[in-house]
């Protein structure tokens, strides 16, 4: 996956526009995958993110978190945690499936099929340059910044 391009997709962003990899070119990209608005975890996530906006916007990066919530969520979802970013919703899996961002987890020891929390990290290009797979919350904001500022030079 690793220098490969972003698969194709057309989504929904939490702004109102339709997104797809031609959107994303001319900047570097953060698209994290989350399991579900408003969940312990994933505001976790989205306040880290949130509350490094200014290194990440100094970086010149864009973030857009994904789930397959829908946009009504997202909308509250932001609001309510004053996120400075977009919200993509896939809920066909459009491009959680093809990231491999959904498929066969293990929670509280029982199978199940969901989002694997994971982000992506995209060069200017459109090509994939990093990924964290089965992202652990606590310091991965931190990862990403440290990732990007490595392969900004």
């Amino acid at each position: 996956m690793i220098g490969k391009p972003l698969p194709p997709f057309s989504l929904e962003s939490s702004e109102g526009q339709t997104l797809s990899p031609a959107d994303l070119r001319g900047a570097w990209t953060v698209i994290y995958a989350y399991p579900k608005d408003s969940t312990p975890g994933c505001t976790q996530e989205a306040c880290d993110f949130r509350d490094n906006w200014a290194q990440v916007q100094a970086l010149g990066v864009k973030v857009y978190g994904i789930s397959r919530d829908s946009l009504k969520s997202h909308a509250n979802f932001i609001d309510k945690q004053g996120l400075p970013f977009p919200l993509l919703s896939d809920p066909d899996k459009v491009l959680l499936a093809p990231l491999g961002a959904f498929g066969k987890k293990v929670m509280y020891g029982k199978e199940t099929e969901g989002i694997i929390r994971s982000t992506f990290l995209v060069d200017p290009e459109g090509l994939i340059r990093h990924v964290w797979a089965k992202v652990s919350v606590k310091g991965h904001v931190e990862e990403v910044i440290a990732k990007l500022q490595e392969l900004k030079g």
